[in-house]
């Protein structure tokens, strides 16, 4: 007996219709490639599933696109609107602008100049005398500007060695107000007084011999 006919409706079962989907997504993108290997066609094939997730194939050398454009150009339909098309002119532009920049910084360094004209190398060369002497501003502000930091360092630290100075001499007469004349510590009146006396004794002991003799 021959295969039956499928009925094409939605699979209801969302298992089988994950599996059905993942078989015939890599059926059609297959098919996809083999024609464009056997009939050197451009082809270009997106697929986005029910979860939203995309699957696409293009033909070798060239872009999705690419393709689209070339669709544009010969249906006459409109797949961009002004305001994209606007946003490609833009970058286009800053394409262009960055090239341009690209090839005066090569000419800057003094590669590719060869080509130039006259009066394109005095532009330079005033550009270059112009770069040269902000350059210059620049290092005297930074070099007045360290000068400057250096004197306020220094006043600085001559504050703080004077401070240090005026604390050092109080501590001195501090400790030279606890003192008598001799070097000796004056004692405290409030202190209570030894209830005992101590006898000096000479530090020569024969000074007490010879007084009795």
């Amino acid at each position: 007996m021959g295969r039956g006919k499928i009925e094409i409706k939605r699979i209801e079962n969302s298992s089988n219709r994950q599996v059905t989907y993942s078989k015939r997504r890599n059926g059609i993108i297959k098919k996809a490639k083999e024609i464009t290997v056997l009939c050197d066609a451009k082809v270009s094939l997106v697929i986005f599933g029910s979860s939203g997730k995309m699957h696409e194939y293009c033909s070798p050398n060239t872009t999705v696109v690419d393709v689209l454009d070339k669709y544009q150009s010969q249906s006459g339909q409109r797949l961009w609107d002004a305001k994209h098309e606007n946003l490609s002119n833009e970058i286009d532009r800053v394409k262009k602008e960055n090239g341009d920049l690209q090839i005066e910084l090569r000419h800057l360094r003094g590669e590719d100049i060869t080509s130039l004209p006259y009066q394109d190398l005095i532009r330079m060369e005033a550009a270059l005398n112009n770069g040269l002497t902000t350059i210059s501003e620049r290092q005297m502000e930074l070099m007045k500007m360290h000068q400057k930091n250096g004197r306020l360092l220094e006043e600085e630290s001559r504050e703080l060695a004077y401070v240090f100075q005026e604390k050092q001499q109080m501590a001195m007469e501090g400790s030279m107000r606890g003192m008598d004349n001799n070097g000796f510590a004056i004692a405290d009146e409030n202190e209570q007084q030894m209830p005992f006396g101590f006898r000096v004794q000479p530090m020569q002991p024969n000074l007490q011999e010879e007084r009795f003799m």
